[in-house]
């Protein structure tokens, strides 16, 4: 048994075709692979920018917290800065 190929695939058109096809999803700069890469980072960054937001949100909260609450103020400072007030010891506990 000869194994003959079909008649379309001897055709210059089909040929270009398939050589330009292998061009654009292995070879090129924008193949298929970088695409791939491009989308999931693409991703990726837009999970971060949704967690970002977050934080954002949640520090504007504590911010107009500070400055309307004179007690969230000062718990700050204690907890952030280690400030304490005059004749008061302050010990900080550092857990490994």
């Amino acid at each position: 048994m000869k194994f003959t190929l079909p008649a379309f695939t001897k055709n210059f058109y089909f040929i270009a075709g398939c050589a330009f096809a292998f061009w654009m999803l292995f070879i090129d700069a924008n193949d298929i692979i970088t695409q791939i890469k491009t989308k999931s980072k693409l991703n990726t960054l837009r999970k971060e920018k949704v967690f970002f937001e977050e934080k954002i949100k949640e520090a504007e909260i504590e911010k107009e917290q500070l400055f309307t609450n004179e007690d969230m103020l000062e718990k700050f400072a204690r907890e952030k800065y280690f400030m304490r007030k005059d004749k008061e010891d302050l010990y900080v506990i550092v857990e490994d």
